[in-house]
């Protein structure tokens, strides 16, 4: 039966964090516009919304993080309802999901590190970009503790996260202590042993995966001198950068070349042409191995023959995200997305299969539609593509009316499911406000990290 209309129209969507709030948005805008009438329900794996905002921006980053103001006008609307803390999949499945709405929208993004297919990756010492982010923006589904007791350490790769993941080990814990990082953190890098921090990159400066304001932040990290090679600029000679980005960022690496150290007690090493070849080591990381390389055409590059090594004692890989997959939903392990056609989810067994067909009111937006590549600009053009879509389908009568009548969340209470709402978030983070002002060293908030402190207090329940 193809009965769906815009009238009374129903929409889940799985993600809270930017890309399932702009893809409410602009459906509950695209379905007003047309004289229609949405309700949709935003479900979150997590206790509290906003996804990679909250978990994974540093939390020396202010600015970045302002994007939550704008995200919470949008639910605070109330055309939006957020259910935190359920698992889809688990709490429930996207079946259930497809007979109680018109449509389901998956966003969840990408929480996972890509692989790095070398020898000894897997050594003790060695880590994934993402879990260490996790951890400094306090995920409550990762240990409390982190290990930094060794003095040299390593970032491989030339994006935002790593210079994130090398700040973080770089900087003081003193300067930290203004910013909302929850308590545990601010003891794990209290009591730091690292001296050296090297970032890796296989390309060279010209294509460097950073935004300016990222790195020129690098450089004014308090009593951290950032070191260069002169050998890693020969190739710049004669070069005209494409953009006023890439300008600016020229700019400041050839800044730093000319900069004496300071003898800072810290050290930032920033190496180019750079291409891992493994993690040495017998039973923890105790170096790493690199075959340097030259540019090619069209910013390519070649392995020299030329091989180096560096003695390291921790190896942190940021060479990319991987997303996350729904239980039950199609995904394409090779690409880390699900399958999908501009947005309509297809029921494809293998990648690239042009002629399957697309499951009627199924689609998805942002990392988890298109890869985790992209700024938050990319977020909101993926949604509008994908709500175009949904609303198309929608009108040609393509959507199957949901069969199942009542509230989701009496179906949630009668599993027992400590879901939470926009109102306990409302209640955490007035929690977590109150904490930041009365804490020794006063902040805007300090995280609460375990999570079910987090539903108890989003629930009502009384914290002791």
């Amino acid at each position: 039966m193809t009965s769906s209309s815009l009238q009374n129209l129903r929409v889940a969507i799985v993600g809270a964090g930017p890309a399932g709030i702009y893809a409410g948005n602009i459906l509950t805008n695209s379905v007003v516009e047309a004289g229609g009438t949405v309700a949709i329900d935003l479900f979150e794996s997590l206790p509290a919304p906003y996804g990679l905002i909250r978990y994974g921006v540093a939390p020396d980053h202010p600015r970045i993080k302002g994007i939550v103001n704008s995200l919470h006008e949008m639910l605070d609307a109330g055309t939006t309802r957020f259910i935190g803390n359920v698992e889809v999949g688990r709490d429930i499945s996207i079946d259930e999901l497809q007979e109680r709405y018109d449509a389901v929208i998956l966003a969840t993004g990408a929480i996972r590190d890509a692989a790095l297919d070398i020898p000894g990756i897997d050594l003790e010492g060695s880590y994934g970009a993402a879990d260490f982010v996790a951890w400094f923006d306090g995920h409550p589904d990762v240990p409390t503790e982190w290990t930094l007791d060794q003095r040299e350490v390593a970032v491989i790769g030339n994006g935002n996260v790593a210079l994130d993941v090398a700040r973080i080990l770089a900087k003081h814990a003193v300067d930290l202590r203004s910013t909302e990082i929850a308590d545990n953190v601010l003891a794990g890098l209290e009591a730091s042993a690292v001296t050296d921090v090297h970032v890796f990159g296989r390309r060279g400066p010209a294509d460097i995966k950073f935004t300016p304001i990222e790195l020129r932040e690098l450089g004014e990290v308090p009593n951290v001198d950032i070191v260069v090679s002169d050998e890693d600029f020969a190739y710049l000679e004669g070069f005209t950068p494409a953009n006023n980005q890439l300008k600016v960022m020229l700019r400041i690496l050839e800044s730093w070349r000319t900069r004496e150290l300071s003898g800072a007690s810290r050290r930032l090493h920033l190496h180019f042409y750079h291409s891992p070849v493994e993690v040495l080591g017998s039973e923890r990381v105790e170096g790493l191995r690199f075959e340097r390389t030259e540019p090619v055409e069209d910013g390519r590059v070649r392995g020299t023959g030329e091989f180096r090594e560096y003695p390291v004692q921790q190896v942190y890989r940021a060479v990319g995200y991987y997303g996350t997959p729904v239980i039950d939903a199609p995904f394409d392990e090779k690409a880390g997305v699900v399958s999908n056609v501009e947005g309509r989810v297809k029921d494809a067994a293998v990648t690239g299969d042009v002629d399957a067909p697309v499951i009627a009111g199924l689609y998805a937006t942002g990392w988890i539609k298109r890869g985790p590549v992209g700024l938050i600009g990319h977020t909101k053009s993926d949604a509008m593509e994908t709500i175009a879509h949904l609303v198309s389908d929608v009108e040609a009568g393509r959507l199957s009316a949901p069969t199942v009548d009542g509230d989701v969340l009496d179906l949630l209470e009668e599993r027992e499911v400590a879901f939470t709402t926009w109102d306990g978030w409302l209640a955490l983070d007035a929690h977590e406000r109150e904490l930041g002002a009365n804490h020794l060293h006063t902040r805007e908030r300090v995280k609460v990290v375990p999570r079910d402190e987090q539903v108890a207090i989003s629930r009502g329940a009384l914290v002791k």
